[in-house]
């Protein structure tokens, strides 16, 4: 499966209808407004974009958000420090059941991170890497990969050589606290741990190029996972 984010093309849209982006804690505030927006760009244009560019590679996919099944679950996500981020969700339970039907059926889920209240009556804005996560726990994955712009984590932000290769899920989530850790890096490290906390065998944070999923499950990755390194996959 894949899991987008797409948070370039909704400041772009965002600017087009005259919507101010305010951020609290990395976070996106999204009113009403800004949330009609968001599900517009990440549910109908980036994600019919991805199916068409998997379709023309000959791959099955098919093209769904969170919110069908009800595959994520949110409630309303207060920031930090206490302030209203508005229509911003935090998963609370993730039923994969359409996603591992669509598996079983030979397609590739194509899934855009938005989630819905328990009743159904409400749309929630969520992280793509912690939606990523959730569904990949609740799968029981062999791999969750975390697609970034450097080969590995970095012990030092500025030092290209000072990749990570090993962290156990305690270990990435203090890491990511630490003034070690980027603030665009945090989200993924929480997610890797959340992924292998919940049930993935391992995750994997690795630089988008060619065969990025092959060399990052041959190790060419951080590797979040238990103290033994799981087998490259075949």
């Amino acid at each position: 499966m894949l899991v987008h984010g797409g948070g370039p093309e909704i400041d772009r849209a965002l600017e087009r209808h005259g919507i101010a982006t305010e951020r609290i804690d990395g976070q996106r505030v999204t009113d009403a407004a800004t949330l009609e927006v968001v599900e517009a760009v990440l549910c109908a244009t980036l994600n019919k974009r991805l199916v068409r560019a998997a379709l023309a590679l000959g791959i099955h996919a098919v093209g769904m958000s969170g919110q069908d099944g009800p595959t994520l679950i949110a409630r309303r996500l207060q920031s930090a420090g206490g302030s209203d981020l508005g229509f911003v969700g935090e998963i609370v339970e993730c039923t994969p059941h359409v996603v591992r039907a669509l598996l079983d059926a030979g397609c590739i889920p194509v899934i855009a991170p938005l989630a819905v209240s328990r009743d159904g009556k409400q749309a929630y804005n969520v992280n793509a890497d912690l939606a990523a996560a959730a569904i990949a726990a609740a799968l029981r994955a062999r791999a969750f990969v975390v697609v970034t712009n450097v080969a590995r984590v970095l012990r030092d932000p500025d030092d290209p050589a000072s990749g990570i290769d090993r962290f156990t899920p305690d270990e990435a989530r203090a890491f990511a606290v630490s003034d070690a850790c980027r603030s665009s890096m945090k989200p993924k490290l929480d997610a890797a741990a959340d992924a292998v906390a919940g049930g993935a065998i391992a995750a994997y944070i690795c630089a988008a190029r060619p065969e990025t999923i092959a060399s990052a499950l041959a190790g060419d990755a951080t590797v979040i996972g238990s103290r033994r390194t799981p087998p490259p996959l075949e």
